[in-house]
């Protein structure tokens, strides 16, 4: 049993709802990358997404398109990626790591030579924007222990749903709306209705990301969704803060949604 599968297995004995915050890797700084990993399980993330800083971000909205512009100019590449992995894993050998991004920097690396090396550093499960379902390269990422992790979104049919299914692995995300990460137009109801159809097609954990950019929203998602991901907010926060204060800001910000998520959940069992 892969260390994702192990983790909703554990949350959902303990009757509680995964945490799964997003970063750029490099940004604000390649230094600063492993200890914001660190910082984020102090407070209370479940799962990590380290975001491969790519030039051209399609699904990403202007938060994290300008994390990848830092860290592409700082010189982070995908391999810089899998060495932060590796040197996170030398404390934290428990923490699910997912590795967010494009096709274009596997494809340079090349297939095999990537599902190995993020064996070998340590990393969980692949999301790749644009990689098909399709795609036969997903028997490779398996076979090196990497859980396929697919977007479905508000205009996924129900015909994908059930190709995805079929080839996913660790869990499914859904898009909560029609835009780029960081929108400001999610609508908990039409999730909550979106998710219920997933439910019927897929037996795997449902994460939903893309506009979840506060404690409020974040319960209100998690109250149907099995994880909550959070990334332009986090993005943001460490964006105005000064350097000196990167670790201390995120590290408060993502203990209040922990706080919060787990405060709803006592509620519901002392109602029930």
């Amino acid at each position: 049993m892969g260390r994702i599968e192990q983790t909703f297995r554990q949350l959902r004995a303990q009757g509680k709802k995964a945490l799964i915050p997003y970063v750029t890797a490099g940004d604000p700084a390649p230094q600063l990358t492993v200890d914001i990993l660190h910082a984020l399980v102090e407070a209370g993330a479940n799962l990590l997404e380290l975001g491969v800083p790519f030039s051209d971000p399609m699904a990403d909205g202007a938060a994290i398109q300008r994390a990848s512009e830092r860290a592409l100019a700082a010189g982070v590449t995908l391999r810089q990626v899998l060495h932060m992995v590796t040197e996170f894993r030398t404390k934290d050998k428990v923490t699910p790591v997912i590795l967010m991004g494009y096709l274009n920097p596997v494809e340079r690396m090349g297939y095999a030579a990537f599902a190995r090396s993020a064996q070998q550093a340590g990393v969980d499960g692949v999301l790749l924007v644009d990689y098909p379902p399709e795609e036969h390269h997903r028997h490779l990422f398996a076979d090196h222990g990497l859980d396929n992790i697919f977007l479905l979104s508000p205009t996924t049919t129900a015909e994908r749903m059930r190709l995805i299914a079929k080839q996913a692995s660790g869990f499914v995300y859904y898009v909560s709306l029609k835009g780029v990460t960081g929108s400001h137009t999610l609508n908990p109801a039409e999730v909550a209705e979106r998710i219920a159809q997933i439910r019927t097609i897929c037996d795997l954990p449902v994460g939903v990301g893309f506009g979840i950019r506060d404690a409020e929203t974040a319960v209100a998602i998690a109250r149907f969704a099995d994880a909550v991901v959070i990334g332009s907010r986090i993005v943001e926060e460490m964006e105005s803060a000064p350097r000196d204060e990167v670790l201390t800001r995120i590290r408060d910000w993502v203990r209040d949604v922990r706080h919060a998520l787990d405060q709803d959940i006592n509620l519901e069992k002392e109602q029930a």
